[in-house]
């Protein structure tokens, strides 16, 4: 087998949230034929306790804890240097030494970086081939949050997209091979950096179809008397508060004053201060759960209304394998393999959103009729494994090292 470096932003376990999900499944598939080296960061205390579990999966794993309120003290030094401010918000030199001393002592054959922020670790290792998972194109995230605020943080994000556009085109022109979730984001990079073109691939994100499955022994946590209306993410990430906010302001409260008895149930870890400020009566933010899938499973429907969104959500294959309706923005849509109307639901107006909650609340035969056509859909075109061998083709054969 061969040896591999494998860096990664944050602490891949658990998959609690969209870029731990596939950042873990990766590092599952890579562990199945190569010994992992695994460099990553922890920025939530809570994932301290699940290191061991890395550590069973990996030869060596090195953490680096990371105070996001410093972090982002620390990543003002981009100012001085005229670089995105992820790069230096990622920025170790511990990381670095260890990555340097590992390439060193443990004949690394070939390097794994997901996100950009993590290729400024192999930026000298030119003797090292590397694949770049960059999932989305990120610096496009930071261009859309620009209109939605005011001068000076629209022209932060418009210097941080310009800027980590042209590190994300420098590294990927580097890399052997980059990765994107997504058909549109690979198409969309390529317009952006069209000398990378040749070297672009998606490779799209999976489901556990058999933990992501509903029970029928399982608890509801809803009351038998209401209609519960779900979202679920880390809700101290920017598109998910905007949705939820949004989702509040220009769709829920006409839904409430058809349907009385529908509540909206926000369910996720770290809940901004914007989030909590919708809790109410008809709206229940819940924090951390330990479990997501009773919340799924007994929905009336799920909602994903996202503006600011880049690739496939996993929030939305999650409550499809549940088996549950879900009703999504139409470029959070657009990146599922499933047939609208039938598997998924696309809205973009208050107005789609009203409609299509109202068919489902109005006919809970055919929300169950979608959400096992969903399910379907999942088990036949989103297992994991099947879409991370995209990767093997551009990593050295697995029997390259014995242990």
């Amino acid at each position: 087998m061969a040896n591999i470096l494998y860096l990664v932003h944050r602490l891949p376990y658990p998959p609690n949230k969209g870029d731990k999900v596939r950042s873990y499944h990766l590092l599952k598939h890579l562990a199945r034929q190569h010994r992992i080296f695994l460099g990553t960061f922890i920025d939530d205390p809570d994932d301290e306790a699940h290191v061991a579990t890395l550590r069973a999966l990996c030869a060596d794993v090195h953490v680096i804890r990371l105070d996001p309120s410093l972090a982002r003290i620390r990543s003002l030094s981009g100012f001085l240097v005229g670089e995105a401010l992820t790069l230096s918000y990622y920025r170790s030199l511990a990381l670095r030494h260890w990555v340097n001393e590992t390439c060193q002592q443990r004949h690394i054959d070939a390097a794994v970086v997901f996100s950009s922020a993590m290729a400024q670790y192999v930026e000298d290792l030119a003797r090292i081939p590397t694949v770049i998972d960059f999932v989305d194109v990120d610096s496009a995230k930071w261009v859309q949050y620009a209109p939605r605020h005011r001068w000076p943080m629209s022209w932060l994000y418009r210097r941080e997209g310009r800027l980590l556009l042209d590190y994300e085109r420098r590294m990927a022109a580097r890399a052997s091979r980059s990765f994107f979730a997504t058909d549109n984001e690979v198409a969309l990079f390529a317009q952006k950096a069209p000398e990378c073109r040749v070297r672009l691939e998606a490779m799209g994100n999976g489901v556990d179809s058999e933990y992501f499955a509903p029970e029928e022994s399982r608890p509801s946590p809803y009351r038998a008397d209401e209609l519960p209306i779900v979202f679920t993410g880390a809700m101290d990430y920017l598109p998910n508060i905007d949705a939820v906010v949004w989702f509040k302001g220009e769709v829920f409260s006409g839904i409430l004053g058809r349907w009385p008895n529908a509540r909206f149930y926000i369910v996720g870890r770290s809940p901004a201060a914007e989030v909590l400020a919708l809790a109410s009566d008809h709206i229940l933010v819940t924090g951390t759960v330990d479990d997501v899938r009773p919340y799924l499973q007994y929905a009336a429907t799920v909602v994903a209304p996202l503006r600011i969104a880049r690739g496939i959500q996993n929030k939305i294959l999650e409550a499809m394998a549940m088996g549950r309706p879900v009703i999504a923005s139409a470029d959070c849509a657009a990146a599922v393999d499933a047939v609208a109307g039938q598997e998924l639901l696309t809205a973009t107006s208050p107005e789609d959103y009203f409609s299509a909650i109202s068919q489902m609340l109005e006919a809970p035969e055919t929300a169950t009729a979608i959400g096992k056509a969903a399910r379907q859909r999942v088990i036949e075109r989103y297992s994991w494994e099947a879409h991370m061998k995209a990767i093997d083709p551009y990593l050295p054969a697995p029997s390259l090292h014995t242990p």
